[in-house]
């Protein structure tokens, strides 16, 4: 879909410190063969004190000062993520939505796991397409991923897993990126890829990770083969549509914000389904971050912005990917050049 007077006004980010891949290794945490195929430096860790909701409301307080945008002009605030946010049984959308916003801001929560943040931008857009001039939207994203239930460096081959949270702010009146298009497809057989063994009456104290169920779909259907090709066809459809409805192709992007994974599975990303070169990627972001289950595409265009690497007619695309399947693209162009710089916080950065 192609949008008109829609545009992103600010972003935001909250990361805490990185711990080294290779630390991980030495502790015994990362498997030595896994960790020289992803080509991963780094990973953000949160503190034990720190939960996700607190995450959110610091990157989407960064977020809105950037933005401009006043809290009485934001009625929606759409909150994403994967994994546990502090207490269960609890709206955590709302308790982001009266620490970063207002108390009367309407808050929501969307699951759609890694793709949540691109699919709330794209209903969001819906939301503001017929509200008042001047009006936005705070999208959110938070997660913290620990042991004992989640082991971040063994869950699922080829992804290693980081804390932090991103926001993006969107308008649609004014920003510093026009969003151009957006584009979801979905093929939902693919949910049972990881569904795993089956179903339990309640919650259990131990997970399977992700390759483990994994493991049961290939045990039950022989091979990975023919998912992987409807997988590729999902994502491949809503690229093209994308591209086409915001009047550009692969050549025409500067950028392109890709999920954050291990390089193997970035390669065949990168080569195979987008037709792009890994330098116009967000891949020296991911591969010291880690993969932040929805906030890949709003942390990776957070770190564009912070870094100077936006021009203006700029075109950068965004993918998301959610198990089950979903994939969402937008395409933005940049109208004004970002000048703001890193908010700071705990992060640093971690070498080779």
């Amino acid at each position: 879909m192609r949008w008109q007077n829609m545009y992103v006004s600010g972003t935001g980010a909250w990361l805490p410190p990185a711990v080294s891949a290779r630390s991980a290794v030495e502790s015994g945490e990362y498997d030595p063969e896994q960790f020289e195929a992803d080509g991963l430096l780094s990973v953000r860790v949160a503190p034990d004190d720190v939960a996700p909701p607190d995450m959110a409301v610091q990157a989407v307080t960064t977020a809105l000062k950037r933005s401009g945008v006043s809290p009485e002009d934001v009625p929606l605030l759409v909150h994403s993520y994967i994994y546990f946010q502090g207490i269960e049984g609890w709206p955590v959308a709302s308790y982001v939505a009266n620490h970063a916003v207002g108390t009367r801001v309407t808050a929501v929560e969307l699951k759609q796991e890694c793709n949540a943040g691109l699919a709330g931008l794209e209903l969001a857009a819906h939301r503001l397409e017929s509200a008042a001039p001047g009006t936005s939207a705070v999208l959110s994203t938070a997660d913290r991923f620990g042991a004992p239930l989640m082991r971040r460096w063994r869950q699922e081959q080829g992804i290693v897993y980081g804390d932090g949270a991103a926001a993006v702010v969107l308008s649609n009146q004014r920003g510093f990126a026009k969003l151009v298009s957006t584009a979801t497809v979905s093929n939902n057989s693919l949910e049972a890829v990881v569904r795993g063994k089956g179903f339990e009456p309640l919650p259990q104290g131990e997970q399977e990770t992700l390759s483990e169920r994994v493991g049961h779909y290939i045990q039950k259907h022989g091979s990975l083969r023919e998912a992987t090709e409807r997988l590729v066809a999902v994502v491949g459809e809503a690229i093209d549509t994308a591209l086409t409805d915001a009047g550009t192709d692969r050549q025409g992007l500067a950028w392109t914000v890709i999920p954050a994974t291990g390089r193997s599975k970035m390669e065949w990303q990168v080569q195979k389904m987008l037709g792009v070169t890994e330098e116009r990627t967000t891949w020296e972001f991911a591969r010291r971050a880690g993969h932040l289950g929805a906030a890949d595409q709003f942390a990776g265009l957070n770190d564009l912005a912070e870094t100077g690497a936006l021009r203006v007619g700029d075109k950068v695309l965004l993918v998301g990917s959610g198990s089950g399947f979903t994939c969402t693209c937008a395409v933005l162009e940049i109208v004004a050049e970002p000048d703001w710089q890193a908010a700071g916080g705990p992060g640093t950065e971690v070498g080779p």
